[in-house]
């Protein structure tokens, strides 16, 4: 069975609370030189977890969607879960087993994946395919979480930083299946190990993440930083996209939507005028749910398809970086329909 027999045939999300506005972090800005920086203008709204949510709390609540669309059955039988969780509740531990758990699932394989940062779901999306195509199993489940928005940016002593009125929290999930339903056309994974570095965990005063003391946890930025990250970032997205648009022969013209991951509105623009798209066919909840890190090209496309933005046969081009630029993929699948 080749590669395009594999199908990502259903998305659904989940959006924790109810939305925060920009003004709710203005009371709290402080001075900060980074204040007027285009990487950290704020969107009108966003989500934060709750205070006692945990990751397989809001990948459970994602997942409802695909249980009342496909069925219970179709979940519980899944033989690959794949995981990414933005902030993991417990050190050491990874979410995959308390997901399945809650899904009632009993898969064979689990994976839990973190270098994947927001390019997650293209890395999930790769890893199944190969592994269905390997014969693991008929069904995968990747499952994001993005829950640091509420958890470290919301810091009494963090909020205050321009880069805390940013990130967003959300979780969603994508059903994936060895069938031509709504195939894999191509996917695009590089990475670029020489920038894994670049990002940080600054502590002031400093100290490692890990052990006690004053001071919050929060993003290590400087001009320098952000400066090195925005070219990486306008570089890599195209790169990867054009990589399987080129494999598979496709233009502009033949892209029918391009969902990315979303930092800031200055990316989102740059993205698609390189890839030469109109804004109508970029999807953009940047000013509903902000920065959404992984979470960010599966909750976009569950919002696409239910606003029917997308529809059966058209082509839907994903691609993201990661971090600072240490990771970066792309894939393309031709949608299939989504069950009524």
């Amino acid at each position: 069975m080749g590669q395009s027999n594999v199908s990502l045939i259903d998305v659904s999300s989940y959006l924790p609370g109810e939305p925060i506005p920009a003004d709710y972090y203005a009371q709290f800005a402080e001075s900060d030189e980074l204040r007027d920086n285009l990487m950290f203008r704020a969107p009108r709204f966003r989500h934060h977890v709750g205070a006692d949510e945990s990751a397989a709390d809001m990948i459970e609540r994602a997942a409802q969607g695909l249980i009342e669309r496909h069925g219970r059955e179709v979940i519980e039988g899944v033989d690959v879960l794949i995981t990414h969780t933005q902030l993991p509740d417990i050190p050491f531990l990874g979410a995959g087993g308390g997901i399945a758990h809650r899904l009632g699932m009993h898969p064979s394989t689990v994976l839990d994946l973190h270098n994947g940062g927001c390019a997650a779901f293209l890395l999930g999306l790769n890893t199944a395919r190969q592994l269905l195509t390997a014969g693991a199993g008929r069904t995968a489940l990747i499952a994001i979480a993005q829950n640091a928005a509420g958890q470290v940016f919301d810091q009494p002593a963090v909020r205050g930083k321009s880069q805390s009125s940013v990130p967003g929290d959300g979780a969603a999930v994508g059903l994936v299946t060895r069938s031509d339903t709504s195939p894999i056309l191509d996917v695009e994974c590089r990475t670029y190990g020489q920038y894994a570095g670049d990002m940080t965990y600054a502590v002031d005063p400093p100290r490692k993440w890990w052990q006690p003391g004053p001071g919050a946890g929060y993003l290590g930025f400087t001009e320098d930083k952000i400066t090195k990250v925005l070219a990486r970032g306008n570089r890599q997205v195209p790169e990867v996209a054009l990589a399987v648009c080129d494999r598979l022969g496709l233009s502009a013209a033949d892209i029918a939507l391009l969902v990315t991951n979303q930092p800031n509105r200055v990316f989102l623009r740059n993205w698609r005028e390189a890839l030469e798209l109109p804004a109508a066919r970029h999807v953009d909840t940047f000013d509903q749910c902000g920065n959404l890190f992984g979470a960010a090209i599966p909750v976009n496309l569950d919002h696409a398809i239910a606003e029917r933005r997308v529809k059966p046969g058209d082509v839907v081009l994903m691609a993201a970086f990661a971090h600072a630029g240490d990771f970066a993929g792309a894939a393309a699948i031709r949608w299939g329909g989504r069950p009524l």
